[in-house]
């Protein structure tokens, strides 16, 4: 068992007072056999109402209501968790997934049809021309190799660059440009894996970074595979999603996974800028 602890601030500024709506903040792990809380603060500036809920995810949302005009706004989430390691997703695999394609089991079709559509259909010729040095039509390749392979590709193709907008690139705005932060690479990942046939999904949380750097948000692919359930594939590193990721957010689109969303109303000018801090530290 490995312990992590994760310190995620945001703060925003105003030059002007400003009224703020109700936000939306996604920054509690998701729990389960292999991640558990041990502990979790959540403050805010100015003290707000804080109602919690789960999304048709499962995903844990903090419900904030201010009362009071401010020129600042923040969010400090301090968790401790512990992981606990999964068995390799290989020795994992129901036989008849082994090899790619397979077709899903009957009684998981109905749940998974909305991860195996595509988000962005209008790229698809573009995205499935590109596949085609992977994987060709009547082929039957070794499923679990496919997907590393998928994996790896895109962190050869493309150069990561930070990007600080809000937002993704489309796969096809990818394609053209050669790069992407790790938000374009995962939701690049798992429209090709929708366009093979598979259950795939978006997620956001947090990495543990090599000693000496602090951590960061992070986004990476969730791919369902009978047998091993929902495996993380981090294609920004070319991994697998082992102990150093916690996953905070799954959707099946990234604009559902965003760790703070809210509305906020004042001169048209108001605001001044943005301050995040992240640190990702072992216990």
């Amino acid at each position: 068992m490995k312990r992590i602890r994760i310190l995620h601030s945001t703060k925003y500024n105003y030059w002007s007072p400003v009224t703020l709506g109700t936000h939306y903040a996604m920054v509690r792990p998701r729990e389960g056999h292999d991640v558990h809380i041990e502990s979790a603060i959540l403050e805010t500036e100015p003290l707000a109402e804080v109602r919690w809920i789960r999304d048709i995810n499962g995903n844990s949302i903090a419900i904030l209501s201010f009362n009071a005009p401010t020129q600042v706004m923040s969010l400090s989430s301090d968790v401790t968790v512990g992981i606990y390691d999964d068995p390799p997703v290989e020795c994992l695999l129901d036989d008849a997934a082994a090899s790619y394609p397979f077709q899903y089991q009957a009684e998981e079709q109905i749940e998974i049809i909305p991860y195996r559509l595509p988000s962005y259909p209008h790229d698809g010729p573009a995205l499935q021309n590109w596949l085609l040095d992977l994987y060709r039509p009547g082929q039957l390749v070794d499923t679990w190799d496919l997907l590393t392979r998928l994996n790896t590709r895109i962190f050869e193709t493309f150069e990561y660059r930070f990007r600080p907008e809000y937002g993704v690139q489309l796969p096809c705005q990818t394609l053209n440009l050669g790069s992407g932060s790790c938000r374009d690479y995962a939701v690049f990942m798992m429209e090709a894996a929708r366009h093979w046939g598979f259950a795939s999904r978006f997620v956001t949380g947090y990495i543990q970074m090599a000693e000496g750097q602090h951590g960061a948000t992070h986004a990476w692919t969730e791919i369902y595979l009978p047998g091993a359930g929902w495996r993380g594939f981090d294609p920004t590193n070319n991994k697998l999603v082992g102990e150093e990721h916690v996953s905070v957010a799954v959707a099946r689109e990234q604009e559902k996974a965003s760790p703070l969303a809210g509305t906020w109303q004042g001169d048209a000018n108001a605001f001044n800028n943005m301050e995040v801090s992240v640190q990702v530290v072992a216990v």
